[in-house]
This record gives structure tokens, C-alpha cells and sequence, in this order.
């Protein structure tokens, strides 16, 4: 039963959340909102141990496709970064803030970047793309994330400034064509490069907030150092090209959780 506890553990964890949340803002919303991706996260979680093949597309779908068009289209939220600047200048604490803290700034503290693996809507229409496994070594480009995330702090600062009316009609708007360009983006940068996680490593602005915080997360994958043979199957087979046998803290910067080293590891060495 012990190999179980990660699922039970992290539907504590988002129960909790949105327990909280629900009280806190007296809006049940909440209640359902973060119970529905907790249950997700644990299933895809519990389906990896029962060592279903698609374990991890199985959560990505249900977390990412309820964001994008739940959340996004129908709800009217932008719960991209923008969206995430929006509410925090007008001082609201709920859609992309709460998103943001659970998923982004705080979540990381525990589960590292497991929304890389496991929700964003973004990398979930990119890795149904042919390049798993990149054939060539990292670029030294992951400077552009930082542009980017700068072009969202000011596009969303000038809007306040020159006191845009509609806002939220904006917000929406920036959320389709963010959506569309992050599409379009990620597609081709994944062709240029033969590398479905292309956009993740050198673009995304969101990693800007998720690299620092998930320094010091809880849940890493760690190398047996007695059971590995340096076969080095664990780094060809990960989408982000980290070296997760050297059990280095910034490794969990870049790792994603989609346990394809596990998978793959012929001696069982990493958990």
C-alpha cells in the first residue's frame, strides 16, 4: 500500500486547497474547481503506479482541456501570465491569482514542476507532436523566456497606464491570441528543432516563476547511485534533457514529472 501514498498525499494536498479557498472567499466554486484537479493529478498519478501506458496524457487532458475551455472560453478567465498581472494590480485574489499561487508559486515548493507534466494546456497539444525525445543539445536561448515574461508584465502595466476601458473583453481577447501565438510558436520551434518541449525550455514565460520555486521542492526524482549503471537511458528518454542521476537540486528546475526516466530505467534506480 505504500507505493499509493503519492496520489492520497496530493489529493490531500488540492483538497485542502480548495477547502480553504471555498471558506476563505465563500465561493463553492473553488470547492469543485481544485477537488476536480486534485482527483485528476491523483488518477494520472495512480495509473503511472498501475503502470498504464498513458498514464500522464490522461491528466494533462482533464487538467488542461478544463482550463482552456471551462475556465478560458467559457468562464471568460485568462489564466495565462497576463491574465495572472490583471488580478493582481486590481488587487483581486481569485481565478489566475489563486491558479497562480497554487499552481506556480507555491505548488512548486512540493510537487516542483509537475504542471509542466501534468496540466499545462500549452505542452498538452505539443507533446501529441513527433519529437519526445530531443536529438540535439540544449540551445543557450532560455533568455528569451525572460523577454517574454517582460512583455507581459508591460503590456498588462500600459494598459493601466493610459487607463484602457474594457478590460475584461481584453483580457479575453489576450487570452485567445495569447493562446493561438503560444500555439504557433511552440509547433514550430518544436519542428525547428526536433523537440516537442522546445517552447517549455527557451519561451515560456511561466517557467521564469516556476524555476526558482521548484529549487526547493519537495517531490524529486532521486538516483539510487547503487543500483544505476550510467547507461544514460534516463537522459536520452527526458523530454527536458536533464541528468537526473546526479541528484543535483537544480535538476528539479528543469525536471517536469513525467516519469519517463522511471519508466524507462532498466534497474529501478530512480524514484
Amino acid at each position: 500500500m505504500k507505493k499509493y501514498w503519492s496520489p492520497v498525499f496530493l489529493l490531500f494536498v488540492f483538497e485542502a486547497v480548495a477547502i480553504s479557498c471555498w471558506l476563505a472567499t465563500d465561493n463553492i466554486f473553488y470547492l469543485f474547481n481544485f477537488s476536480y484537479i486534485g482527483c485528476s493529478v491523483a488518477l494520472g498519478v495512480f495509473l503511472f503506479i498501475k503502470k498504464y501506458k498513458n498514464a500522464r496524457r490522461v491528466t494533462q487532458l482533464l487538467v488542461g482541456l478544463y482550463m482552456l475551455i471551462y475556465l478560458g472560453f467559457i468562464g471568460n478567465e485568462n489564466m495565462q501570465i497576463e491574465g495572472f498581472w490583471y488580478y493582481l494590480f486590481t488587487g483581486v485574489f481569485e481565478a489566475a491569482t489563486i491558479h497562480y499561487a497554487v499552481a506556480k508559486i507555491f505548488g512548486p515548493l512540493i510537487f516542483g514542476r509537475g504542471w509542466c507534466g501534468f496540466a499545462c494546456w500549452t505542452a498538452m497539444v505539443l507533446d501529441f507532436l513527433p519529437y519526445k525525445t530531443p536529438n540535439q543539445p540544449r540551445k543557450r536561448i532560455g533568455w528569451i523566456r525572460y523577454i517574454t515574461f517582460a512583455a507581459s508584465f508591460i503590456f498588462v502595466t500600459l494598459l493601466f497606464l493610459v487607463g484602457a476601458t474594457h478590460m475584461e473583453q481584453i483580457m479575453f481577447w489576450a487570452f485567445l491570441i495569447g493562446n493561438i501565438a503560444y500555439y504557433l510558436v511552440g509547433i514550430i520551434l518544436a519542428y525547428v528543432f526536433k523537440d516537442n518541449r522546445a517552447f517549455c525550455k527557451y519561451v515560456c514565460p511561466v517557467t521564469v516563476i516556476l524555476k526558482p520555486m521548484s529549487y526547493f521542492s519537495l517531490r524529486r526524482i532521486k538516483c539510487d547511485k547503487n543500483k544505476c549503471i550510467d547507461c544514460g537511458r534516463c537522459k536520452q528518454v527526458c523530454p527536458m534533457g536533464v541528468d537526473i542521476t546526479n541528484n543535483a537540486r537544480k535538476n528539479a528546475t528543469e525536471c517536469i514529472l513525467c516519469f519517463e526516466c522511471i519508466k524507462n530505467c532498466p534497474k529501478g534506480a530512480l524514484h
